[in-house]
C-alpha cells in the first residue's frame, strides 16, 4: 500500500466531523512512528537497560 493510500486509508476511518487539526495529529503521530522504526531498523535507538539507567532518576 502506498503511502497516500495509507492516508486516505485512515482518513476513511474517521468519522465525518473529523476536525483539520485531528487529521493532522494522526499523520504526525503515524510519520513519528515510522521514523522510530525506521531509525531501529538501521541500528539505531538504545537498548532496555540503557532506557531503564536513563530513566532511573525519574523512577526513584
Amino acid at each position: 500500500m502506498s503511502t497516500k493510500e495509507a492516508i486516505l486509508e485512515k482518513i476513511r476511518q474517521m468519522p465525518d466531523d473529523v476536525t483539520t487539526d485531528d487529521v493532522m495529529e494522526v499523520l504526525f503521530v503515524r510519520r513519528k512512528i515510522e521514523t522510530a522504526i525506521e531509525e531501529l531498523d538501521n541500528g539505531g535507538g538504545i537498548s532496555h537497560e540503557e532506557s531503564k539507567r536513563r530513566m532511573a532518576k525519574w523512577l526513584s
